[in-house]
């Protein structure tokens, strides 16, 4: 995008610049969600030279009060002014060339709204003539903010404001009244004309509404479609589930963002899995559209075509990042490609107009037993031949780590103790170990050059998944604690009972088995009613049903749920919670998950051998990887002579015409610049705090600047809460 009139710091006054200025103006840098730049003044040659050339402190992360607050905020460059949002889901202005604020909107100034905190990774510019318009969500609620003051468009839904239940049609359409449900954004939509298309993400438990795609009018804020990823009866993909399955199962929610192609007027996106996580006994069959790309009508939402990634999803393997548009050489034609990278490491390419695969994809039969009682696993999933997976697939004895021999003794004997194998296995009440789970590919996604070139950052970590009951809860009774910490919390955290296996692995979301022994009641009444880096605000709770789930996890309930019919009917819920209707929400599944876990060795490394994560070229012309190379390293591993192992990562890279790569995202928290031809760093820099977000680069007045968010607060790392630009002397 090229831009000759920039608006200046000072408000209302206009100045000229170079016309080689460029903007970031969307998230993915462009509607494609390319992640490129074709800016060249940064380059292979120079990049060496680069320094920092402002930072912005959002004030924000100072105390251990607010730890756990993370940016995931990958802002937008429109006009010479950056947008982006604070650890505590401010939304603030700022000179992109100096850092200076010019603004600043609290979502939260009204005593009366209780701060929500969730992921946030970027904001939409929307601009028509005058009317210049920042769009993004806190909690369940969409803001239209004015781009030049920071102000609520009055003329948006109510006073600015406009609910992302909208969507969901309430009790005529999904069945049950929507106004307590969960649901909030945490990536941003994408503008097509004056329409804001949206996904969403929804809890993963029993309570989690169906995760529908809608169009907002960015002018008024009313509804103008709505995509139903859970078909209603008589739509297409409705015999993919049991019937009425809609009525209590949600999810295949959008919520990792999608892309649109203007000139066809199509969005493109990827969905996640059906609730709840890793049981799937009351929505059998293929589950259409949980686990699909589809692409979709963007004036009307009609589905044009869709390709499922997965078939009835036990796994979680939710597509995990938008949708890339890149151009390749196909069976010698030029086509326009839709790209989908996944949470167990394929890359799917798919014919825009078509979605016809562009490489092969075979039906291949996995295993389908043994499976828990009510489920049935779909029997075949689509692997493609093209390109080679860039994540680990099955875990083998070979693969334990050697790190030293107490690690490799300690990992050999969870691995001979559990189930493993193909990464289908149904889930188990024994306990299965398993790669997928969080990634391969992550919500940073991934970047693409015009020659057709994928740079994927990936994971590989082992992930430790152990079903239950949900009758058995400590050894308790199903009392409404319980029953609510099963149907809002379980799919994430450890169930709070027993943790002798908790404790040999480490958790992705805290195991809370003996969390009144760290927080106090009033503490775990914040997170709850906040949410905190993560985990999502549950205000949509009652504050006596939150009351319950805390009295669960201090162990200070007194009576059980009481209960009619039969007694060993774990679906039934206290009366209090079942719906009016008389119908089975929010689900009670019969079994639940151990939390969220990953499974490291006793010192806390990964529990398999390096590299634990690592960056990729992959040629999508022709299916083949140009380069792999180790992406971060731990610093007292280094020290110790031990070669770059790779670290987890989260947040992705972007690509420029300068022949370089830039991404941060690892737990040495650095940015790092690879030579994009050959894999090679050619530049690093430890960042204030982890930069576990996406970069961008922009040129003003000539100079072109590399911007990250540096926020922090994964991996146990401190917590910040600073913007960081990089230029050249």
């Amino acid at each position: 995008m090229i831009i000759c009139g920039i608006k200046n710091k000072e408000k209302d006054d206009v100045r000229r610049v170079d016309s080689e200025d460029h903007d970031w103006p969307t998230y993915g840098g462009n509607k494609a969600g390319n992640r490129y730049s074709p800016l060249t003044q940064i380059n292979l040659e120079n990049v060496k030279n680069l320094q920092p050339a402002w930072s912005y402190d959002t004030g924000e992360n100072k105390n251990n009060g607010e730890r756990g607050m993370d940016i995931q905020c990958q802002p937008i460059v429109v006009n010479g002014i950056l947008y982006g949002t604070t650890p505590r889901m401010k939304l603030f202005a700022i000179d992109a060339a100096t850092g200076k604020e010019l603004w600043k909107f609290n979502p939260f100034s009204d005593p009366e709204k209780r701060p929500r905190f969730h992921p946030l990774r970027g904001v939409v510019y929307w601009e028509n003539g005058a009317d210049k318009r920042i769009l993004y969500s806190v909690g369940p609620v969409l803001y239209a903010i004015n781009a030049a003051n920071g102000e609520k468009v009055s003329t948006f839904g109510k006073d600015g404001e406009v609910d992302l239940r909208i969507g969901l049609g309430g009790k005529e359409v999904f069945g049950h009244e929507t106004a307590n449900l969960s649901i909030r954004s945490t990536t941003p939509g994408v503008v097509f004309k004056d329409l804001l298309i949206m996904g969403s993400s929804v809890s993963e438990g029993g309570d989690a509404p169906p995760g529908y795609i809608q169009a907002i009018d960015i002018k008024t804020g009313k509804l103008a479609w709505v995509f139903h990823t859970v078909p209603l009866p008589g739509e297409y993909g409705y015999e993919t589930w049991d019937k009425d399955s809609y009525k209590k199962i949600g999810g295949a929610n959008c919520w990792a963002g999608m892309v649109v192609d203007e000139k066809r007027g199509v969005v493109y996106a990827g969905t996640g899995s059906p609730s709840v996580d890793f049981y799937g006994g009351a929505r059998n069959g293929k589950n259409l559209f949980a686990n699909c790309v589809i692409a979709i009508n963007a004036k009307t939402g009609k589905r044009i075509w869709h390709f499922q990634t997965v078939h009835h999803d036990l796994w979680d393997r939710d597509a995990p990042c938008p949708p890339n548009l890149i151009t390749v050489k196909s069976k010698g034609k030029t086509v326009d490609a839709v790209a989908q990278a996944t949470k167990d490491g394929y890359m799917f390419l798919f014919d825009r107009d078509s979605g016809k695969p562009l490489f092969d994809v075979n039906e291949v039969a996995v295993p389908t037993s043994p499976a828990l009682p009510g489920e049935r696993p779909w029997p075949t999933q689509p692997i493609p031949v093209k390109p080679a997976p860039f994540a680990n697939q099955e875990l083998t004895e070979v693969d334990i780590t050697n790190r030293t021999p107490e690690a490799h003794a300690y990992v050999l004997d969870r691995f001979v103790n559990s189930k493993h194998g193909s990464k289908y296995l149904p889930p188990s009440l024994e306990g299965t170990l398993y790669y997928g789970f969080g990634g391969g590919a992550e919500w940073g996604g991934n970047a693409a050059d015009p020659d057709g070139i994928i740079y994927q950052n990936s994971n590989n970590m082992l992930w430790w998944l152990k079903m239950r009951e949900a009758k058995e809860v400590d050894n308790r009774v199903l009392t409404r604690g319980a029953t609510l910490f099963n149907t809002n919390c379980t799919s994430c955290h450890a169930n709070g009972g027993n943790s002798a296996s908790a404790r040999n692995v480490a958790q992705a979301y805290p195991n809370l088995t003996d969390v009144g022994k760290r927080l106090s009641r009033e503490q775990i009444a914040t997170v709850l009613e906040t949410g905190r880096g993560r985990m999502p605000s549950f205000l949509h709770l009652s504050k006596e049903d939150r009351n319950e789930i805390i009295n669960f996890l201090m162990k200070t309930e007194s009576q059980p749920v009481a209960k009619t019919g039969n007694p060993n009917d774990i679906h039934h819920v206290s009366s209090s919670l079942k719906p009016v209707d008389g119908s089975d929400f929010p689900y009670m599944p019969p079994y639940l998950n151990n939390g969220n876990v990953q499974f490291r060795d006793q010192e806390n490394y990964p529990a398999i051998k390096p590299p634990w994560g690592t960056l990729n070229a992959i040629d999508m012309n022709t299916g083949e990887y140009l380069w792999t190379v180790p992406l971060g390293e731990y610093p007292e591993l280094k020290a110790k002579g031990i070669a770059p192992t790779g670290t987890e990562n989260h947040g992705g890279p972007v690509v420029t015409a300068g022949g370089l790569v830039f991404i941060a995202a690892t737990y040495d928290q650095k940015i790092r610049a690879f030579d994009r031809k050959s894999g090679e760093i050619v530049w690093e820099y430890e960042l204030p705090a982890g930069g576990f977000a996406t970069p961008i680069t922009y040129m003003v007045d000539g100079k072109q600047y590399i911007a990250i968010a540096a926020g922090g607060a994964r991996y146990g790392l401190k917590a910040g809460g600073t913007y960081v630009a990089f230029a050249l002397p």
